[in-house]
């Protein structure tokens, strides 16, 4: 069912590429000046992409100007007459061409990126051209503010296709829950989408008003948008391998075994997306596991191999309050040091997430860092033993569910901010 939802998209994304470019080029370029602007304009959107495809939206400028064409209806007061074909093949052609520095350096834009971005198009251009090339949008709604809110609800209506898709080839890519999958990504339209949508709609307007000089002044305000999310992405690309060098102070110090850390971490944002957290959820998840164990660095005598889990309930609770201590004192988020100082309570006492961070690093500690879900079924038949006072149910299923797919779910989140 996962490959046939990729599979789906990639072949109609072809298959709509395949039957613009043949048409536009069999019939000739309708306004080819308009067409020639807004393709340099998606073109040099996918130029000033990040490389590293960290963001959603990696070519925010790209996408907005290719909503612009696919919206456009007038060109300083004359009316247009390209169609959704066309508008097919000037966004493949110029999204094509702007990636070609990237894939030289071998670090283009993925298939499924490209797919989206062909398959959203075509949805906002089909629901437009026609019924403004037929006059009856004009007839229905005319010029004024009607012809907005029009503009405004057909760009909703693409960014929910969008953000279903994005969904459904996360969840295809990864095996994990849709509902949360798609949850995130309407979230984050909230974001750059909606800054992508609205500088959609300004360009068609502008142009049809002032011509094609309009496409520079409105482009300014979202490459600069996009300069400033690139530095907060460095940002938050350093604060992470800070905590990830914090975490790792332990095994050099020799208080837990060598990738203890990082496993829990892993295991712990898998669990979190079968539970069906947030992004936010899992970027505090995610640095709490990191730092479950930073209390150890207090202790005298080092625990036996690091393993908490094994020790009686008031010396892990003391460990874990000295923990949360020194997750404060390094200023990660107030909610990061709660999760590792409540890690070792009872789960009923604890946060949500803390619970998860238990769960898995017991498992863990009780596996001896085995990965192999055959050698783990003693540490979950430990686990669901504790079920009545130390571990959630809940999560004990999901991490055994996690681990019978492999254990191999990763999730890079967004730093809280």
């Amino acid at each position: 069912m996962r490959v046939t939802a990729v599979w789906g998209v990639r072949g109609a994304a072809a298959v709509l590429t395949a039957v613009g470019l043949g048409h536009t080029l069999w019939s000739g370029v309708a306004e080819p000046g308009a067409a020639l602007a807004f393709g340099t304009l998606i073109a040099v959107g996918e130029l000033a992409r990040r490389a590293d495809g960290g963001d959603r939206q990696p070519a925010p400028l790209g996408s907005a100007g290719a909503l612009a064409y696919a919206l456009l209806g007038q060109n300083a007061g004359q009316p247009t007459h390209h169609g959704v074909f066309q508008i097919v093949a000037v966004v493949v052609a110029a999204a094509l061409l702007g990636i070609v520095p990237h894939v030289a350096r071998g670090r283009g834009p993925a298939v499924d990126h490209l797919s989206r971005r062909v398959l959203t198009v075509a949805f906002a251009a089909a629901c437009f051209q026609p019924l403004y090339n037929s006059g009856r949008l004009e007839e229905r709604v005319g010029q004024g503010p009607y012809l907005v809110l029009f503009l405004v609800c057909l760009l909703g209506l693409t960014a929910l296709c969008d953000a279903v898709l994005a969904a459904a080839l996360a969840g295809a890519r990864t095996g994990w829950p849709y509902g949360p999958l798609l949850r995130d990504e309407l979230r984050a339209q909230l974001g750059i989408g909606a800054a992508i949508c609205a500088t959609g709609v300004v360009m068609a307007l502008g142009v049809a008003v002032a011509g094609l000089w309009a496409l520079p002044v409105f482009s300014v305000p979202l490459l600069l948008t996009q300069l400033s999310f690139h530095r907060i992405t460095a940002i938050r690309t350093t604060y992470r391998q800070t905590i990830t060098s914090l975490a790792r102070a332990t095994e050099i110090a020799g208080y837990t075994r060598p990738g203890h850390a990082r496993r829990v971490a892993a295991l712990s944002c898998a669990v979190g997306r079968e539970l069906g957290l947030s992004e936010r959820e899992l970027t505090v998840l995610e640095y709490a596991a990191l730092m479950h164990d930073i209390g150890q660095l207090s202790l005298v005598d080092p625990v036996p191999d690091g393993a908490t889990a094994q020790l009686p309930a008031a010396e892990a609770r003391r460990i874990a309050g000295l923990g949360g201590e020194v997750a404060r004192q390094t200023g990660v988020p107030a909610e990061v040091a709660v999760v590792v100082e409540r890690q070792a309570d009872p789960y009923r006492e604890q946060p949500a997430l803390a619970r998860i961070v238990r769960t898995v690093n017991a498992y863990d500690d009780l596996a001896g860092g085995r990965r192999h879900p055959g050698g783990s079924l003693a540490a979950l038949e430990r686990l669901r033993l504790g079920t009545g006072h130390d571990y959630q149910p809940e999560v004990v299923e999901s991490l055994a569910r996690v681990l019978a797919r492999g254990g191999r779910d990763r999730v890079v989140p967004a730093p809280p901010g």
